[in-house]
């Protein structure tokens, strides 16, 4: 490892007001790895998919590239602020920096339970994938177990310390990378039963402008994809030369993972056995149905390890981000319980305690589904959009830096497009938060339709009643 390299570093949180005890051994791809884990394209699409053809039809497609342009303006925005401020917790320290306390101390308070819930949402959502490899059928019991031992282990890896963090996601990122071109390609090859011209067929949803509600409804499965490029930030204190490494390792996240989810999602639409059972939702697994009827079910399942590996691993990266981002708050005092959460193990030079707290939450929420299943649901409903709401503050405070006179002096700048990139994320940003929350489903009861609205509301109140009655912000230790 670059001895200068690091003296840099070093140097530059210096200049910060920060001496960093994390160890720096996390290689440029390993910290890209945990940025693509985060994404996981495989994850997102298989997780989504029935959900989106069933609002949008094929035409849902094209969300992804929509989707993928607006979070890559987002990601431009993140990629020149972690450039100035390569430190641990991404969201906080950088809101922070820009703006201050009190904004700082809400962003990060969003962006903390999105991620609680955001983990508990990927465990519970890989528990019948388990089940189905296993060839065992249980009910929603056996599935909050499954995803109970999920997160377990995966606050076992992380505990184990940075090392092993970067290589399980780096193997994760093989595994999945591999696993959506090896499987995409064979359904592209060996098991196209329909024509290119489904991606512009509406089928019963509508056509020209009655369309575009039910487009703008399926593009919510887009979004679900299109986060976890901030995850390398998110440890930046852990990887060499961040200032330059982390904003090209974010733009990679968006191209890599981006492509590999479209690519994965043409693939299942154009072997679709039956694509309107899968619009009406006659067929419930339209990607099971998909992936048994092109490879049997031998095949299927060979599928379901890689889509299980791709579920553990994006697991990890999303405890390690929130870990990190636990952690970065109480170094500065901001959170109750600081002077437990802001230690280092001497071992692996991880936050011990902030990653068992990253653990025990996300298996609160999960273990509540035993009684309050509509509830659970309802709160996990939270992740997609805590994190949208969580990424626009800073995209905000960016914007508010920039009219206050910041002028970003980090080894990535935008220059003279900045403000303008800026301006087009926030835009972008704020509408995709309204579509995301618009409630569509007004024959279900008020908690899942104004769910994502309700639980938001919830978490936005809570912190302002926690920062007007504890003040953290004043107990910032400067």
């Amino acid at each position: 490892m670059n001895q200068k390299a690091l003296d840099k570093d070093s140097a530059q949180l210096e200049a910060l007001g920060l001496k960093s005890e994390f160890d720096r051994s996390m290689s440029f791809w390993e910290n890209f790895s945990l940025g693509f884990t985060y994404l996981s394209p495989v994850v997102g699409v298989y997780s989504v998919f029935a959900l989106a053809i069933q609002a949008g039809g094929p035409p849902m497609i094209w969300n992804y590239l929509l989707v993928g342009l607006g979070q890559f303006l987002v990601c431009l925005v993140f990629g020149e602020i972690v450039s100035q401020y390569p430190i641990s917790g991404g969201i906080y320290p950088w809101s922070l920096r820009l703006v201050g306390e009190r904004w700082a101390w809400m962003s990060a308070w969003v962006y903390a339970w999105a991620l609680f819930t955001t983990v508990a949402a990927v465990a519970v959502g890989g528990a019948p994938f388990l089940t189905q490899l296993l060839g065992v059928e249980l009910g929603n019991t056996g599935f909050i177990w499954i995803a109970i031992i999920m997160i377990l282990i995966s606050t076992f890896l992380n505990l184990s310390g940075t090392k092993l963090l970067a290589k399980v996601a780096f193997f994760g990122f093989l595994c999945e990378l591999v696993g959506a071109i090896v499987v995409g390609g064979y359904l592209l090859l060996f098991a196209k039963v329909n024509s290119i011209s489904i991606l512009w067929n509406t089928f019963s949803l509508g056509e020209g402008v009655n369309y575009f509600p039910a487009f703008l409804a399926s593009s919510v499965a887009a979004m679900f994809c299109y986060y976890g490029f901030e995850a390398c930030g998110d440890v930046a204190e852990e990887t060499p030369n961040a200032s330059s490494a982390i904003p090209k390792s974010m733009r990679m996240t968006i191209y890599i993972g981006g492509g590999a989810a479209t690519f994965v999602c043409l693939a299942l639409l154009l072997a679709l056995p039956n694509i309107d059972k899968a619009i009406s939702g006659e067929d419930h697994d339209p990607v099971t149905t998909t992936l048994v009827s092109a490879m049997g079910l031998v095949g299927y399942r060979m599928v379901i390890v890689v889509v299980m590996v791709s579920f553990l691993s994006c697991l990890l990266s999303l405890q390690a981000a929130a870990s990190r981002l636990l952690f970065s708050f109480a170094r500065d005092g901001m959170i109750f319980g600081s002077k437990h959460l802001n230690h280092l193990s001497k071992s692996g030079k991880v936050p011990v305690n902030a990653l068992l707290v990253t653990g025990l939450i996300p298996i609160l929420i999960t273990g509540m589904g035993h009684w309050l299943q509509d509830a659970v649901t309802t709160i996990i409903s939270f992740a997609s959009a805590g994190i949208y709401v969580a990424f626009q503050m800073v995209v905000l405070a960016a914007l508010y830096a920039r009219l206050k006179g910041w002028k970003p002096s980090g080894s990535f700048t935008l220059g003279k497009f900045g403000i303008w990139i800026n301006g087009l994320a926030l835009f972008y940003g704020i509408t995709a938060v309204a579509n995301m929350v618009w409630p569509r489903t007004p024959e279900e009861p008020w908690y899942i339709n104004y769910g994502m609205i309700f639980t938001t509301l919830v978490v936005l109140s809570s912190g302002i009643v926690y920062l007007l009655v504890a003040k953290p912000h004043l107990q910032r230790k400067k």
